[in-house]
């Protein structure tokens, strides 16, 4: 962490010294440097390697390799430990502090890695106490290829020379180094604090009359002395307390930062030896990751077959189940081009893992689809991972997998929301517990939070930190410095304000910095054996769904997808879709209602009725068409057909809207306007839209016909536009003039085109992902169009559970009832549940009524159906089973009217409801009596 955004350190070392106890922002809402600028620093002081010693934890350790590998660094990863005073699965502890001691351990090689990753993950998924703990049982277990230090003042080590028992501490460092051999070093620091002057004196006489060798240490938290304040704020952020608190937690001094060597020999006179150690240290240490090798699982093939040929043999079954006994020669040279890259680049089990977890929701009834660019894919068509043919829609295989890079594709599946579950443990059973994880996130201090955080530790008032918030522009992604430049008001405040000048200097060094642990919403690994080979885990409390079902503890990983991506493992995003579940009920309940069965995906896409509820705009609750915004379009556009639906989902994004390509594709294809093609090809590949390039598809197409570039060639220059990475774009505009030259382009037509294609190239989208969406969304239209009741009591079930969206809900209500049909009010002696139809209205759910829970609502539901018609208030209080239904969710229930059918009314069956819950406890007590 830095004063500003962007500072070089160039003082050179002569003396030799490298930073061993490092803390980074993954030492959560503790550390401060960012690790790009960690690498600057420590580069700019002349220094050839660091360590980096997070707390508990390796959250950081890949992306500290890459960006110390990039800045000519040797990286030494390791970690700070907490190890417990006797097991790790001892729970006596009062309190954090007495839970565990701090340990430095830092990896010497690649074994020394792989037993960090083992130690770190069984310290979250088996020691885990107020904090994730070893114990020294794992740690000599593991403690090949692993350098240990004694730590700091929190150490064991050290906690027996503050108490002065020092028989205790030799005794323990010999244990240490009996198992660690000469990788054993006694730690000595000094950042100000008398504790650690006590601690290192009796450290140097310990080590001394044992002949242990010294290292001193900085235990950095941050990077210069200037920012000790942000980080005191940071510490504030991290205790919920204020700056000014006397009693808070403080570190003592502002000396906790990346010391430059010379500083560091000063700090340590008599030991020069200590210091220079460090270099010694880290000059033994040689850990080189192998990024290019996978860990893939592997697809068992019947006997004797290789996945290669399983996977064409699947292909084959599902190409006559899609295209019938006699597909085109276009389909099967299709087919066989994708097949032949996919096999070429060792990704067929992959395609066979996800064609068989797909597979299993199928036979299920778990409604599924594939969604982006793996539609593109006509081997995802065929092996039904995807339902929009890729040849109908000109969909590119290009776009979804590139021959020319060796990263795996991302096949993307949707889920019916509520069954998605069931998914994730067929695949937890297929390959393993161990062997399957969902990922780790970090929630980052993004700029609005920065202020807010910084704001409330030092207690700037709340209106004025919400108007510091309301100045930042709504850009996404934007950072303060870049929304000090934008907004005239903000720097207003900041130039006129000291308060606010103060916030806002604190919030810029912090802004960037990890704030939290999170779960990714979809995305899981899978590998070829179990995962704690390959990267290290935890484990997070996820809060329950339901009132009932309380806080459900998950094993995810302590990396991100893309670091988990860079070390090979495979990493898939099964993803709930709420429509998929909607159409799914929707179905259900025309079954059940009607005695009709319907395949959606064999219904007509042309149908007439659906079309002109679409341009009607009468689509709230269509799936992508619902906002106020779509709807209007819908209006204007009047589509008539599904690509227009297709060019809908992709036109209707800010820069599109602004750039006045919504407004040409209407009038275009209503006539009022004419479109403009450069060259026959031009218009071969933009008539389905109207001339206008609203799709990534197109513009590749334009570039590999007209140009020559291959297509996985021009998807790259796709991005280089979007990123306005100007090398690549000129690289790739002398191709394509060059390329149209020889195709009989004259030069200023080809840099027309091209020049096009640079304006509306960043507009693209990936019409693959359109074309799943809206078919999707026509379905949804189409339900609502032939079958609203069903459908409105689907989508209304749908918004139950989450109560944020109670508005939507009474939305849905009053659309369903502005469309002629009614939403009978709850009652007990109808209402299941969630929404239903009777006699083609809709009778309200149980479990809409706030305050009751599912279990209250099902359990109403069954003891109607098992005893029928509820007579009165007392005859519904002994058929139910009183633990499942609180007289509070009883009382909800009244509220709402839910027992308006018995006789009387409201104020009576408050009256009487204490009376008819203890007649029926007394009835239940002398049944279970006899």
């Amino acid at each position: 962490m830095v004063a500003t955004k962007k500072k070089t350190l160039t003082k050179e070392s002569t003396r030799p010294f490298v930073h061993l106890h490092c803390h980074s922002h993954y030492s959560l809402l503790d550390g401060a440097s960012r690790l790009p600028e960690l690498c600057a620093a420590v580069k700019g002081h002349g220094m050839n390697s660091v360590a980096l010693t997070d707390h508990g934890n390796l959250y950081g350790a890949i992306d500290f390799y890459s960006e110390c590998k990039s800045a000519g660094l040797n990286p030494v990863i390791g970690y700070e430990a907490y190890v417990a005073p006797n097991k790790r699965t001892d729970r006596e502890a009062k309190k954090r502090g007495e839970a565990g001691f701090h340990l430095t351990i830092l990896a010497q090689n690649n074994i020394g890695f792989k037993n960090l990753i083992k130690l770190s993950t069984i310290a979250y998924l088996e020691g885990f106490y107020y904090i994730p703990r070893i114990d020294k049982e794992v740690l000599e277990a593991h403690s090949e290829g692993l350098i240990v230090l004694s730590g700091c003042a929190s150490s064991e080590f050290s906690d027996h020379i503050l108490k002065e028992d020092f028989p205790a501490a030799e005794k323990l460092a010999a244990w240490f180094a009996k198992v660690f051999k000469k990788r054993f070093f006694v730690e000595v620091q000094n950042n100000g604090l008398d504790i650690q002057r006590e601690c290192a004196q009796g450290a140097i006489r310990i080590a001394d009359a044992m002949g242990l060798p010294l290292v001193a240490t900085s235990d950095a938290h941050y990077l210069t002395k200037d920012d000790a304040l942000a980080h005191d704020v940071l510490l504030c952020v991290n205790t919920g307390r204020k700056l000014d608190d006397p009693n808070r937690m403080r570190y003592g001094s502002d000396l906790f930062y990346v010391r430059p060597p010379e500083e560091m020999y000063d700090l340590f006179p008599g030991q020069d030896a200590s210091v220079k150690r460090s270099q010694e240290i880290a000059d033994t240490v040689d850990i080189n990751l192998d990024f290019t090798k996978r860990h893939f699982p592997v697809y068992t093939a019947p006997v004797g077959v290789s996945a290669e040929d399983h996977l064409r043999e699947m292909c084959a079954a599902g190409l006559k189940k899609r295209f019938g006994d006699n597909p085109s020669t276009t389909v099967t040279d299709r087919l066989n081009h994708e097949l032949g890259i996919i096999c070429r680049m060792g990704f067929a089990s992959y395609f066979l893992i996800v064609g068989d977890f797909v597979r299993f929701a199928m036979d299920n009834g778990i409604p599924s689809s594939a969604r982006g660019s793996a539609c593109g894919a006509l081997v995802s068509y065929v092996l039904e991972l995807s339902h929009v043919d890729p040849l109908e829609y000109d969909l590119l295989f290009e776009r979804f997998l590139d021959p020319n890079r060796s990263e795996a594709p991302d096949i993307d599946i949707d889920f019916c929301q509520n069954r998605r579950e069931e998914v994730l443990a067929y695949v937890r059973q297929k390959y393993g517990e161990a062997s399957v994880a969902q990922i780790g996130t970090f929630g980052t201090m993004a700029a609005r939070a920065a202020i807010k955080d910084v704001g409330r530790a030092l207690d700037v008032p709340l209106e004025k930190v919400n108007q510091l918030v309301s100045f930042i522009p709504k850009t996404l992604g934007i950072t303060l410095p870049e929304a000090l430049a934008e907004s005239r008001d903000l720097k207003m405040a900041y130039d006129g304000d000291p308060e606010i000048k103060r916030l806002l200097d604190i919030a810029i060094k912090l802004e960037g910095t990890n704030r939290n642990t999170g779960t990714h919403a979809a995305g899981v690994v899978i590998s070829d054996g179990p995962l704690v080979d390959y990267a290290p885990l935890q484990r997070v409390v996820r809060k329950g769904d339901d009132a009932g079902s309380g806080d459900a503890p998950i094993t995810t990983t302590q990396w991100t997808m893309e670091d988990l991506e860079k070390v090979g493992l495979l990493k898939m995003d099964f993803l709930g879709l709420r429509t998929l579940t909607v159409l799914d009920n929707a179905v259900r309940i025309i079954r059940e209602n009607r005695g009709i069965e319907i395949d959606l995906k064999k219904i007509p896409l042309d149908d007439k009725l659906t079309f002109a509820l679409l341009q009607r705009g009468d689509a709230k609750g269509v799936f992508q068409l619902e906002s106020d915004g779509i709807r209007e379009l819908l209006k204007r556009l009047k589509p008539d057909n599904i690509r227009d639906i297709i060019a809908i989902m992709a036109l209707y994004r800010p820069g599109p809207l602004e750039g006045g390509m919504v407004d040409s594709f209407v009038n275009r294809k209503h006539g009022t306007e004419k479109p403009h093609y450069a060259h026959p090809f031009m218009e071969e590949i933009l008539s389905e839209t109207h001339g206008v390039m609203v799709y990534q598809e197109q513009i590749m197409r334009i570039l590999n016909r007209l140009g020559g570039i291959e297509l996985s060639s021009a998807y790259a220059c796709i991005k280089a536009i979007s990123k306005k990475k100007h090398d690549i774009i000129d690289q790739r505009k002398g191709e394509f003039i060059q390329g149209g030259i020889e195709r009989g382009l004259a030069r200023e037509v080809a840099e027309e085109i091209f020049q096009l294609i640079v304006v509306f190239g960043g507009y693209g989208f990936n019409k693959s992902h359109s074309a799943a969406y809206a078919q999707i969304g026509y379905q949804t239209a189409w339900l609502k169009a032939h079958y609203l009741p069903e459908f409105m009591a689907a989508l209304l079930t749908s918004e139950i559970d989450d109560a944020n969206k109670r508005d939507i809900l009474v939305d849905h209500i009053a659309d369903s009832r502005r469309l002629g049909v009614d939403v009978i009010p709850p009652s007990v002696n109808l209402s299941q549940a969630d929404f239903i139809v009777h006699k083609g209205k809709i009778i309200f759910g149980l479990l809409a009524i706030k305050g009751v829970g599912r279990q209250a609502a099902l359990e109403i539901a069954r003891a109607r159906q098992e005893g029928g018609n509820f007579k009165d208030l007392f005859d519904l209080c002994e058929h139910i089973d009183g633990r499942l239904v609180p007289k509070s969710a009883l009382e909800k229930m009244v509220y709402a009217g839910a027992m308006d059918c018995f006789k009387g009314h409201r104020a009576q069956f408050f009256a009487a409801l204490p009376r008819a819950v203890q007649a029926a406890q007394l009835k239940f007590k002398d049944q279970k009596a006899g």
